[in-house]
């Protein structure tokens, strides 16, 4: 039985948002991916194996190739969940906004 990963643990980590980011523009190979990073080729594959096993990527073979692409439905999964707080801080920044737009109009009755 695989074990079935949380994508939120997959982009807590700095490496896999990079390959994310990586992904987002153009498929590409693991060791295309790996020549981005100072890191072990063998590490950079267990990224990508953490990305896929959350289906946040998906590999496809090609000759001898291995091509890695960004799954864009799982992406928007994540987009989704993120958007309530995106909600609540645009409201926050509005506030802030308001604040300091009276402050300055109090400022300038003086």
């Amino acid at each position: 039985m695989k074990l079935r990963r949380d994508p939120f643990q997959a982009i807590a980590d700095p490496t896999r948002r990079a390959i994310l980011v990586l992904l987002a523009s153009q498929t590409m190979t693991a060791g295309a991916i790996a020549g981005n990073f100072d890191a072990a080729r063998p590490t950079i594959s267990k990224h990508l194996q953490i990305l896929s096993e959350c289906e946040l990527i998906k590999s496809n073979q090609e000759g001898r190739e291995i091509h890695y692409q960004l799954e864009v439905e799982k992406m928007k999964d994540i987009d989704k969940w993120l958007e309530q707080f995106r909600k609540i801080w645009e409201n926050r920044f509005n506030q802030l906004d308001d604040l300091l737009l009276t402050i300055k109009k109090s400022e300038n009755e003086k």
